[in-house]
């Protein structure tokens, strides 16, 4: 049962992260604005190129047109 270690640290880790980013998003000022702004440019970077990825991908799969 060597797995299941890891995958509890993984776990834990993930869990302390939300309340941490949840303490932060709750705070005062520009904090919850940063946050959000933050998401948003993980989001839309992590979309473009997950695009970008399976763009390439069909293309390696798709036949030759010429």
């Amino acid at each position: 049962m060597d797995t299941v270690t890891p995958l509890n640290v993984v776990v834990d880790n993930l869990t302390e992260m939300v309340t941490l980013f949840s303490d932060v998003a709750m705070g005062e000022g520009l904090a919850p604005l940063l946050v959000l702004v933050g998401a948003v440019l993980i989001v839309f970077s992590v979309a473009v190129f997950g695009a970008l990825t399976l763009g390439a991908v069909v293309s390696l799969f798709s036949p030759s047109s010429s």
